[in-house]
């Protein structure tokens, strides 16, 4: 397993630019907009990551701006830790083995989301390309949030 990225909402997009680039120091490494999802993802990599975040292999700081406005109170600006697996499916597997529950199984062989006791979402992504689609995942439901 291999840490990605810890995801945080926010709600003035120029604002948290001028405050993480410009004040913090941080450097915009990719960005993607989704115009179905509206929602734009940047992410960024302190100055000694930039190399390899660009790369995709430093822990980088996503920011989530959703195009709808919406409150984010109560803690809401916080996402998720994001890890890679070698097999998402295995991960799974042995995650629910444990009496964890998957709360977004990876019907798409790509992308899984458990809570820890606290309430903290984790995003296992698969390694590489999604795998194929596969049963129990393909059909099982998606249990409470994430």
């Amino acid at each position: 397993m291999r840490y990605l990225h810890t995801m945080v909402r926010i709600a003035d997009l120029d604002a948290s630019l001028d405050f993480y680039c410009n004040k913090m120091g941080m450097v915009e490494v990719r960005r993607s907009e989704s115009q179905a999802g509206r929602f734009t993802l940047i992410f960024l990599a302190a100055r000694d990551d930039v190399d390899a975040g660009r790369a995709h292999a430093a822990p980088l700081l996503e920011l989530t701006y959703n195009w709808d406005p919406e409150e984010y109170g109560s803690g809401r600006n916080f996402g998720h830790l994001a890890y890679e697996v070698d097999d998402i499916y295995e991960t799974c597997q042995r995650l629910m083995d444990q009496g964890i529950t998957i709360n977004r199984p990876p019907r798409d062989g790509r992308m899984a989301f458990v809570k820890s006791p606290d309430n903290i979402s984790f995003e296992l992504l698969q390694r590489g390309d999604a795998k194929p689609a596969a049963e129990p995942w393909s059909s099982m439901p998606n249990t409470g949030t994430w």
